[in-house]
């Protein structure tokens, strides 16, 4: 199954942190979507809130999250966004559902 990370971010209140937090998520997106094992790595921005971002990183399996630690580049990105943000990051953990099967949804 898909192993997936969500991560929000909420950028702190001088404007010229939300500009430097949504570059350095772009350029990060272009680094890990490169990784062994990783299916995607993309972010988001909020339609209701520019301060509020999300990225969503998906692997082959939570084994792969091995491979986007060892990319050199994993070193610099928290240095960079932490003093961004107004409250630290919101990961979390799931496994994707299998949607490929028919299911019976009880009543």
């Amino acid at each position: 199954m898909v192993y997936t990370i969500t991560v929000h971010l909420r950028a702190n209140s001088d404007p010229a942190s939300v500009d430097k937090l949504k570059a350095k998520l772009a350029e990060a997106s272009r680094v890990y979507r490169k990784d062994k094992e990783t299916l995607d790595w993309f972010v988001m921005q909020s339609v209701h809130d520019p301060r509020d971002f999300t990225i969503v990183e998906r692997y082959e399996n939570e084994g792969s999250q091995k491979y986007h630690l060892e990319n050199p580049y994993w070193k610099t990105f928290d240095p960079y966004v932490i003093p961004l943000l107004e409250k630290p990051m919101d990961l979390r953990r799931f496994e994707e559902l299998d949607t490929s099967k028919d299911v019976v949804v009880p009543q």
